[in-house]
């Protein structure tokens, strides 16, 4: 019973492991296969997941919960995972006899990340989040001998460690007032005490890092620069998405609205986050730097539908977590092929590229503006419901800040638009970013473009997602 339950962690977990273990003694070119292998059954583990999407179940007295929230996720981060190690097989070449144990770490961190979703108490969320950031913490100085990933992976340990610090200590004051780690314990036990209010101020604090919000930000735009750019891409979808999962799950189920209001503080960082992230973006050089600032904006359109706390503004954020997959692995997935064929992801690495290759500078373009929220591709969608539910909230100044925000948006998505369009490039030779690469783009470019016109299917699924909290 157990095994049809937890098969989709399970599955994941041997994965990770018989990667790491049928890899020992094979050659370069068998471990390019063998990663290959595991990239395909994880489409397998994708679709196990689909079907047991509507499987509800609480177990081992309430530490770990099966139901359509956390499913809801895993198929975001199965899907994250498969994109960002598609996309990327040509780029991960260079590990040679180190490529299994890069993909093998990626799935360990999907792993944790899955762990995460389904925590149904605070000590399991937190072993779930460690066994995730670990995991980055190696791939982020994967490049040994490159200075700027040693030092994203120096940053992100010690960053990381004192946030995963704060976050902890912030459980332990919890637990002292409410006597329980269990996350639906919580809200029964709960008394205002001076312990209550800082140990909700610290887990803020602990999730804000995670999910990158102002001004628990300033991790960010080094770490995903130095870092490979796979791990980069699954920082900013994977990483970023667990952390809102855990985020809504502790704070509406363990701490509502009517015994401690939370939401005022949520509306203030949401819109300091996305002022921050879109004003900084507007001079950045760097593809990966400028894409790490929207990351920081993006995240606060998230938090939009978490200070609205109501059934759009959750919808909102389920949704917007799934497209923004999409989207983002797709710029992503065009950078990843620019640094590959010019060594380089500066804005001048993407001048001329819609000569050297028009698909790649339309699925970039495309990807987006759907960022930007430009209709009717699948931002647009996403952004009406976060802000309709901030504006039932009453929250009204936030969302005209979201609408502003996303128009300054618009400017830095079409300045490199236009490098790629009207720039001159030194080359003129076409970009092959190979079979697997240009598999993950189409499948970036038909989810944002379909998920626009026809968002009814992936609503639903949002909507299913959220009733534990309605």
């Amino acid at each position: 019973m157990s095994f049809n339950w937890l098969s989709t962690e399970i599955i994941v977990a041997l994965i990770g492991i018989l990667l790491l273990v049928l890899s020992s003694g094979l050659n370069v070119r068998g471990k390019e296969i063998l990663t290959k292998a595991a990239v395909a059954s994880m489409f397998l583990v994708l679709l196990n997941a689909i079907v047991l999407f509507s499987r509800e179940q609480s177990l081992f007295n309430g530490v770990y919960v099966v139901d359509s929230f956390g499913n809801f996720f895993k198929i975001l981060f199965l899907l994250a995972v498969i994109l960002v190690l598609l996309s990327s097989l040509q780029y991960i070449k260079r590990f040679k006899e180190k490529i299994c144990e890069f993909v093998s770490l990626m799935i360990f961190a999907a792993m944790g990340m899955i762990i995460m979703v389904s925590a149904g108490d605070l000590i399991t969320l937190y072993v779930g989040m460690e066994l995730m950031t670990i995991s980055f913490y190696i791939l982020s100085a994967f490049l040994l001998q490159n200075q700027f990933s040693a030092e994203a992976g120096l940053k992100y340990l010690v960053l990381g460690a004192i946030s995963s610090a704060v976050l902890l200590f912030g459980m332990s004051l919890i637990y002292a007032v409410t006597g329980t780690t269990v996350i639906s314990e919580i809200a029964v036990r709960l008394r205002t005490e001076p312990a209550l209010i800082a140990g909700v101020v610290m887990m803020l604090a602990g999730f804000g890092f995670k999910i990158a919000a102002v001004p628990f930000h300033m991790w960010v735009p080094d770490i995903y620069e130095g870092s490979p750019i796979p791990v980069t891409t699954f920082l900013a979808v994977g990483s970023k998405a667990a952390g809102f999962a855990a985020f809504l799950r502790v704070f509406v189920l363990a701490l509502p609205l009517a015994q401690f209001n939370w939401s005022i503080y949520m509306a203030v960082i949401a819109a300091l986050t996305m002022v921050a992230g879109n004003l900084i973006a507007i001079v950045q050089t760097d593809v990966k730097r400028l894409l790490a600032y929207s990351s920081i904006a993006q995240a606060g359109y998230i938090l939009a539908g978490l200070a609205a706390a109501n059934t759009y503004g959750l919808k909102g954020m389920l949704f917007y977590a799934m497209l923004y997959v999409f989207s983002t692995t797709g710029a992503f997935a065009v950078t990843t092929a620019v640094e590959v064929d010019t060594g380089s992801t500066g804005m001048e690495a993407f001048a001329g590229l819609s000569r050297r290759s028009p698909m790649l500078a339309a699925i970039m373009t495309i990807c987006m503006l759907s960022l930007a929220g430009i209709p009717p591709l699948a931002g647009f969608v996403g952004k009406f419901y976060l802000f309709s539910g901030a504006v039932q909230s009453g929250y009204l100044w936030l969302a005209l800040i979201g609408l502003i925000m996303s128009m300054v948006s618009v400017y830095y998505y079409l300045s490199l638009t236009r490098i790629m369009y009207i720039g001159e490039s030194a080359s003129d030779a076409p970009i092959n970013p190979g079979l697997e690469t240009r598999l993950a783009l189409w499948i970036c470019l038909l989810a944002t473009v379909f998920i626009g016109i026809y968002p009814a299917p992936l609503s639903g699924l949002a909507q299913a997602a959220i009733k534990i909290f309605i």
